[in-house]
């Protein structure tokens, strides 16, 4: 079909997630833009309160030997998705937010006294350790896990872009520049990563991957 609109997912989508563009007739191009190794780490003690702001950080704590250890602490978390993944493990989340901007806030309005282990990655934003330093609450940071950019070049022609997180459009740009494309964003955080490349963002209703494909749904049937 000629006027068939092509997308490209910078992550390999769930066969459900797939689906969900093949049935809107879209023709679907998909490759990891990033891959995610995880690090071994040790830890000599916890603090009051642990914090995850990605799956990645969530999949490396449980390879770790003290695991069941780290279970003992309750949690403050980034995204549903990272708040399902800690709770089927047995991890007690008494906190989640959409975006670390707004579990900053939570934290450094009502638990400033308390004491967190941040379990984050190499390509961590600096936004949630910035705002917790500058509220002086106390906190270590254990790097856990590596994203390692693999880009990709694209031949063919594109209509949308689907992008999930910064480091995946840093990882686009190194092979790619934008033509007419349109990109859909999982978040601001992400959205901001294209400013000065294109102008042509659009970002989810909710920062899932479903929400960002169903958005260039909508975006699409709407022309």
């Amino acid at each position: 079909m000629e006027n068939q609109i092509r997308i490209l997912s910078t992550k390999m989508l769930s066969q459900n997630q797939k689906e969900l563009l093949l049935n809107a007739n879209f023709a679907v191009e998909q490759a990891d833009f990033i891959t995610v190794v995880n690090k071994h780490f040790e830890i000599d003690r916890l603090n009051d309160f642990l914090i995850f702001t990605s799956q990645n950080a969530v999949e490396s704590v449980l390879e770790n030997n003290k695991r069941e250890e780290i279970k003992t602490r309750k949690c403050f978390c980034v995204g549903e998705k990272t708040k399902a993944l800690l709770e089927q493990n047995g991890f007690e989340v008494i906190q989640n937010s959409d975006y670390a901007s707004e579990l900053a806030s939570v934290i450094c309005t009502q638990y400033s006294k308390s004491s967190f282990t941040f379990f984050c990655g190499n390509l961590r934003r600096d936004m949630l350790p910035d705002s917790l330093k500058l509220a002086r609450i106390v906190f270590d940071e254990i790097e856990v896990y590596e994203t390692v950019l693999t880009p990709h070049k694209v031949e063919k022609h594109l209509n949308g872009v689907l992008f999930f997180s910064p480091s995946g459009v840093q990882s686009y740009l190194k092979e790619n520049v934008f033509q007419d494309e349109v990109c859909f964003c999982i978040g601001e955080t992400t959205a901001k990563a294209l400013d000065g490349f294109t102008n042509k963002i659009v970002i989810a209703n909710q920062p899932t991957i479903e929400s960002t494909i169903m958005k260039s749904i909508e975006f699409f049937n709407k022309i």
